[in-house]
């Protein structure tokens, strides 16, 4: 149904049957990344075809998922706070606004999950029917672009493909001139809708988690999926072994062998259950083989593990290494560095994908100001973590050498909308202290003589000098 193409299409329906088609040649990749994620892995990718007949069932429900580490472990640190449209110190209300009206805090972290399992996920920017930008998350399953020949940022074309709970698959196709919806019948596409598109451009923003210049996005997973299949290996190696040869194996000769009444051999005694072994002939001589040491599986899944976390850029202790002792202090810092600094890559190439979502979003509003805010930026939380007295202390320090306020506070960790709602409470503080001042004016000093003719201020004795003192002291 994708059919062939030996020149760009000029129709809808070329363009959805050929984005159908790319689609289709990256769904078996995707669906692969998606399944190592979630510990669907393959079984025994390394095993001999031997041990695969005999073992492999045992191992169906089984995996031990060090991808999932990978991934979670960047995008926790993942997170927006806000954005700077303009020129204005401050997070933009607007730009607020329409983040928390789409729910974007939740969504973006699925956006940057989906974007790191798979290398990429989409972001559409459309209206409602009451004329706001709406912006809705998509996955690389499901969604698919096509850049314009010789740009890799200027997009020609992008459709959706779904089914719905009838079984009915549809596409919605984007252009620059107009969006479709097709609902597939048989072997075609038949057209449902058409409708204007007021933005001028392809509305879908791809959120590439890092890319080459040539080439597709790159998955965080594509350099640890033959580890993580070597580490399944030798596990399920150990686990055999554990089960045969994990305790002594018993022998015993001179016995006669019993068969059954098919002349198969009988096992005369239950190895793993009887505590004595006895034997009426004097020939009968028992024995046992040593058990197999298991420490050598142990110490191979440890390089494989050290292997992945070099590649991966993970700390070490991440996996529990080490004995599963955890560094602390100057060490934990050390350690998390390669982390930081791939996690703030990350933040370079989301936060280009962000700026445009929301230039979109206000190109839809007719603010045309803020659609060609080329000086946008993301307010990103910081992902380094500190112990809470570090923290405070390096403030305390940046405060001595200028910097305002509400940038310590920022870094602070507080939000756009919380150092916001600081200002009106430090002024609430203030109204109070006058409010108090008012009540309980300070005492009037009274002068006193003293044996050398100088006169020295004195407070006042009285009662409401006292309590205004008192006031003042627990303000």
């Amino acid at each position: 149904m994708s059919g062939a193409f030996d020149s760009p299409p000029d129709s809808p329906e070329q363009w959805i049957r050929y984005l159908q088609g790319k689609l289709l040649s990256s769904a078996g990749r995707f669906k692969a990344l998606g399944d190592y994620y979630d510990g669907e892995h393959q079984k025994l990718v390394f095993a001999q075809a031997r041990h695969k007949e005999q073992f492999a069932s045992l191992f169906n429900n089984w995996s031990d998922n060090f991808t999932g580490l990978i991934v979670d472990s960047v995008n926790e640190r993942l997170a927006i706070d806000g954005f700077r449209m303009t020129e204005e110190l401050h997070a933009d209300k607007a730009a607020s606004e329409i983040w928390q009206r789409n729910f974007m805090d939740a969504e973006s972290n699925a956006a940057h999950l989906d974007a790191l399992i798979h290398g990429v996920s989409y972001a559409i920017v459309w209206a409602d029917k009451d004329g706001r930008p709406t912006i809705t998350i998509e996955s690389a399953e499901h969604v698919v672009v096509q850049y314009r020949p010789g740009s890799r940022r200027e997009i020609e074309a992008a459709a959706k493909f779904y089914v719905d709970d009838w079984g009915r698959t549809w596409s919605t196709l984007w252009l620059p001139n107009g969006v479709y919806t097709f609902q597939e019948a048989g072997q075609t596409w038949r057209q449902a809708k058409r409708a204007r598109n007021p933005t001028g451009v392809v509305p879908v923003v791809p959120i590439s988690n890092r890319s080459r210049l040539t080439g597709k996005p790159l998955s965080d997973l594509r350099g640890v999926i033959p580890l993580q299949d070597a580490i399944n290996k030798i596990v399920s190696d150990a686990l055999v072994a554990s089960e045969f040869m994990a305790w002594p194996q018993r022998f015993v000769t001179g016995l006669e062998i019993l068969e059954d009444e098919d002349g198969r051999p009988v096992e005369p005694f239950q190895v793993a259950v009887d505590k004595l072994l006895q034997a009426e002939d004097p020939n009968a001589k028992f024995g046992q083989f040593e058990a197999a040491d298991l420490s050598n599986y142990c110490d191979l899944v440890a390089m494989l593990v050290q292997h992945m976390a070099s590649i991966s850029r993970i700390p070490f202790h991440y996996f529990l290494l080490n004995g599963g002792q955890a560094p602390s202090g100057e060490a934990i810092t050390s350690a998390e560095a390669g982390l930081i600094s791939k996690v703030r890559e990350r933040m370079l190439h989301f936060g280009e994908a962000w700026e445009r979502v929301l230039r979109l979003c206000f190109a839809v509003m007719g603010d045309k100001k803020r659609a060609e805010a080329w000086s946008a930026e993301v307010m990103w939380r910081d992902p380094e973590n500190r112990t809470e007295a570090q923290h405070m202390d390096a403030l305390m320090k940046l405060s001595l050498i200028g910097v305002p306020r509400n940038q310590l506070l920022a870094d602070a960790g507080y939000s756009p909308q919380q150092i916001e709602r600081f200002k009106s409470m430090r002024e609430d503080d203030a109204k109070d202290e006058m409010e108090l001042a008012r009540k309980y004016p300070a005492p009037v000093p009274a002068e006193k003589e003293t044996p050398g003719d100088e006169k020295t201020q004195v407070a006042s004795k009285s009662p409401q000098g006292n309590a205004g003192n008192a006031a003042r002291e627990a303000a």
